[in-house]
């Protein structure tokens, strides 16, 4: 189970899901600048049935908070109903409740986060040359130079070095268009 607060407002995201880290790409673009990650909250549960209970015990309690959706978020991701406003403290409660009764808390989920990327971030190499046309400062397709940028810009938001994942004219190309790492 995951709670998910956006940065730059009392807005947050709780659902489930067997990779927050997935879920919150597909929510938005450039997660890591929308939602504070050093603020989110990640819960272990045994099975999804159980992250599904909890989720939905949460939902319960907190429906005076409930919020549609900011318009940012990709509509097609789904879960529209599962955004609250105010509701951070109260979620924060029973998290810390969540975790004295035994569950795996990652709690800032910053560090979860960065460990998850990581360990995709060996893939960035050939992903890179697959994606970009063999002289990255003459891409093309916007679409893909967007891409690659925000998957970059997510590994250097969370402290993730570039330099030894990522052949040297990509790794020149994003810091010549001031990419993060």
């Amino acid at each position: 189970m995951y709670v998910a607060p956006c940065a730059y407002e009392d807005l947050l995201k709780l659902g489930f899901s067997r990779d927050p880290l997935d879920r919150l790409r597909s929510l938005h673009r450039r997660y890591f600048e929308v939602f504070d990650l050093g603020r989110a909250m990640l819960v272990e549960t045994e099975t999804v049935r159980d992250a599904r209970a909890i989720e939905l015990r949460l939902r319960r309690e907190l429906g005076e908070h409930n919020a549609p959706a900011p318009l940012v978020m990709r509509e097609e991701a789904g879960g529209a109903s599962e955004w609250y406003r105010g509701a951070y403290g109260r979620l924060d409660q029973a998290v810390l409740a969540l975790e004295a009764g035994g569950h795996r808390v990652h709690r800032p989920a910053d560090t979860w986060f960065r460990a998850a990327l990581t360990a995709r971030s060996d893939l960035l190499y050939a992903w890179t040359l697959a994606v970009l046309p063999t002289d990255p400062v003459e891409a093309g397709d916007p679409r893909a130079c967007a891409l690659v940028s925000d998957a970059l810009d997510a590994c250097g938001a969370l402290g993730i070095d570039l330099e030894p994942r990522l052949p040297p004219a990509v790794l020149a190309w994003h810091r010549q268009r001031g990419g993060r790492g």
